[in-house]
Parts: C-alpha cells; structure tokens; sequence
C-alpha cells in the first residue's frame, strides 16, 4: 500500500513531518532518483533519498529525556558546534521535540518517533509545561497578575495561565502554548528581564533528580502514560511549537 511522503520519511525516524515538508520544498529529497514534491505517494519498492542519503526501515523507537544544560542550542545543524545531537552523542538518529533557549536550561525530549513530536508540539492539544523562572528585579502583584490574564506579544495576547510566586524575584509559571521564547518575552512586556529560566516539567513527566547535562530513557510507566494523553491528540502540527 502506498503512502504520503511526509508520512513515509516521518515514519521512518528521519524526522518529523513538518521538517520532511521543508526538507521536500527544499528540493532535498527524491524518489527513484527523481526530484520529489509535495503530495507525492511512496510505493513499495520506491527508494527515498534525502540529501542523497537512502530513508532505510525505521529502527525501535527510541525516548529520551534530557536535563539540558544552558548553552546547548536545540538545534539539529551539526554546523551549529553547540547543537543538542552531539551534545547528547546518541547512537541513533534523534531529534528534539519543541525547543529551549540557549540559555535556557532544564526538561526536553528527544526521539525518532515523528508522530509523537507532532502530537506533542501541537498547542491546540492543551500539554503543560511547567518553569521556575527568576528575574533581575523584584515582581510585584500587578506583575505577575498581568502575566496570569495575558500578555500582548509576537502579534497576539497569551493564553491565561497559572503563576505562582515564590520569591520576591522568582515564579513558577505554567503553559499550555509555545510561543517562540513566550516567557522572555511576555517578562521584556511587563519591564522585566529573565536572567533564569528552568523547564521542570513537561506533562506528567518531571526530571527528578536528574543532573544537569545528563539524560535518560523514558520509564515504561511514563512512555505508557504518554502514550494515554496523546492516544486522542492530532498528530497533524500547527504554528505553535513546544517552546518557552
């Protein structure tokens, strides 16, 4: 049975659906040795190349956490001497789901399962993402209500969400959107800067007493429990990634 190209390169681990989109308008990948284009169906026997490189038989899936320390950039540019693939030096093909700043530090993902990133990433699927972050400058109430009812940023106004203060100049904040660096900049909007910013959980899933720069592999009850969230999540992405 044949199958969409996306669909196919997704499944094989490459990457997920979205990057094999841009990797087909990009003119990067062919079928039988000719230039491949959106919509195109793999049939059995077909050869998929990316780059000039065979799409082989997807390996076991493979999901790990990380406990990323700043300065690693969550990026798959192996160009990029900080990218988060050598970092972790997996001896697989992996990629991470969502993103941290640079220097942002704290709770990711990595796998080669591309269907479980683009469930994951989309917003509309409602996951939580919980941070610790800490400011230059004090915060006080009008501070943190407004970053509780929604702050205009990036052309639009974020989504009300759980803030807790724990120190004059420190809060935890929970997300249901990634909007591209959102917690930096809804803090900039309300004259703050962050000089900390720490991911501690994503979903159910927490790091624990994972050391910074270490990673490991999903438990069988966190895969399982994953797997239940997302069992009635879309897995086609939108806008929003899994950001801060």
């Amino acid at each position: 049975m044949d199958t969409s190209l996306n669909k196919y390169i997704s499944e094989s681990g490459f990457c997920s659906r979205r990057k094999a989109d841009e990797y087909i308008e990009q003119c990067r990948v062919t079928i039988n040795d000719k230039d491949a284009h959106k919509g195109n169906r793999v049939k059995p026997g077909d050869v998929v190349k990316i780059d000039g490189e065979p799409i082989r038989k997807k390996q076991a899936a493979v999901y790990i956490l990380l406990n990323k320390p700043k300065g690693i950039t969550c990026t798959t540019d192996r160009k990029d001497k900080t990218n988060i693939i050598d970092f972790v030096n997996y001896k697989q093909r992996i990629f991470p789901i969502g993103r941290l700043d640079k220097l942002s530090e704290g709770l990711i993902f990595l796998t080669n399962d591309g269907d479980i990133v683009n469930k994951i990433l989309r917003a509309g699927n409602g996951h939580e993402k919980e941070y610790i972050v800490t400011t230059e400058q004090p915060l006080d109430f009008a501070a943190i209500d407004k970053l509780r009812n929604g702050i205009k940023i990036l052309g639009t106004k974020t989504l009300p969400c759980f803030v807790k203060q724990e120190a004059p100049n420190r809060f935890r904040i929970i997300l249901t959107q990634g909007l591209n660096r959102q917690i930096r900049r809804m803090c900039e909007a309300i004259g703050h800067r962050v000089t900390s910013l720490k991911r501690v959980r994503i979903m159910h899933i927490t790091m624990g007493n994972l050391a910074s720069g270490h990673w490991r592999y999903f438990t069988k009850p966190e895969l399982e429990a994953i797997q239940q969230l997302l069992a009635d999540s879309s897995n086609q992405p939108n806008e929003d990634g899994m950001g801060e």
